[in-house]
């Protein structure tokens, strides 16, 4: 089924894609886990920094960046003219405990913010798991809740699910969980993508840690072409580049409209010197980032197939939305 979007949803996907309508952003709206990746006694400014050199070579490769509010301004501010920008709404980790994860919000950072500053889209991760029972019913409201926002500033929501492991004892990267994860990564897109999000940011059904059956990576990725009634695009999860490089192709195979990726392509720069981080950039970071767009444009299903603007008939404007 075709949905009609409209205007600023509409020109929000166009701005965020490439030419085709395939999705090739680069993420790096990291905050916990970048200052994980740098050492303890990094400088705010040098963390700003250096995120804004990777985006800055990055960029013009993607069709869109997706940044965070703590340290993405600079970078949202310099990267390429032609990228669309996508910025994080949530705050970075989340609320209760490991097996009872919450969304956090920062209150003085808004969708309203977001549209003011010249954002084409918000992006909200969530830690979801569909067999929670009454916390899967919250965590959907609260998405129904950013979707709203979203709307009434007119602008698409791209949605970020992230399984986890419901046993304290159970680590999501050990062979305990791996055998789970495809179902629930398949169940989170059938029920999240009916909560009126605009495109979902899937994981790989497969940890490939734990299994390498390119065959059965192909049917779980095409189940969960058939479960959403929405657009999905990859995320890298940090797994090394050439793993995500097939993992992207058959995805999109598969019925994916791109790719949204961060570590996978610019990891190794975090830790670098200037000199050593300019090299990396050029000669590795930037030819990922090609690679991945190429295999995307290839074979991906342009979201197109599940949208269609507003008809641009007489006297639309009278019905249109005032904020």
């Amino acid at each position: 089924m075709v949905n009609t979007l409209t205007p600023g949803r509409w020109i929000g996907l166009k701005r965020t894609s490439a030419d085709g309508d395939i999705f090739t952003i680069l993420a790096f709206d990291q905050r916990g886990t970048y200052r994980k990746m740098l050492p303890k006694d990094t400088s705010y400014d040098t963390a700003v920094a250096v995120k804004r050199e990777i985006v800055t070579a990055l960029s013009p490769d993607a069709s869109a960046v997706l940044l965070d509010a703590d340290y993405g301004l600079a970078s949202a501010q310099f990267m390429s003219r032609h990228s669309g920008l996508l910025l994080a709404i949530e705050n970075s980790g989340y609320t209760g405990d490991a097996t009872y994860r919450g969304v956090d919000f920062d209150p003085e950072w808004t969708v309203g913010k977001i549209k003011n500053m010249g954002g084409n889209a918000v992006k909200l991760l969530t830690y979801y798991h569909p067999d929670t029972g009454a916390l899967a019913e919250e965590i959907e409201g609260v998405i129904k809740q950013v979707v709203q926002q979203c709307h009434k500033h007119d602008l698409p929501l791209f949605l970020e699910p992230l399984s986890y492991s419901l046993k304290a004892d159970v680590a999501k990267e050990s062979a305990a969980f791996a055998p789970t994860r495809p179902q629930a990564v398949i169940e989170t897109a059938r029920r999240l993508s009916k909560t009126g999000v605009d495109v979902l940011k899937m994981e790989f059904p497969y940890d490939a840690a734990f299994h390498t059956d390119q065959k059965e990576w192909r049917k779980a990725c095409e189940a969960i072409s058939e479960a959403s009634s929405v657009p999905w695009v990859l995320l890298s999860a940090g797994v090394d580049f050439d793993v995500f490089a097939t993992q992207t192709q058959i995805a999109c195979e598969a019925g994916a409209s791109g790719f949204l990726a961060g570590r996978a392509i610019w990891k190794e720069a975090v830790t670098m010197s200037d000199e050593e981080r300019a090299k990396f950039l050029t000669d590795v970071a930037m030819p990922r980032m090609r690679n991945l767009s190429e295999i995307a444009l290839k074979y991906a299903q342009p979201w197109t197939k599940y949208y269609s603007p507003l008809p641009a008939t007489s006297g639309w404007h009278k019905n249109y939305q005032e904020l």
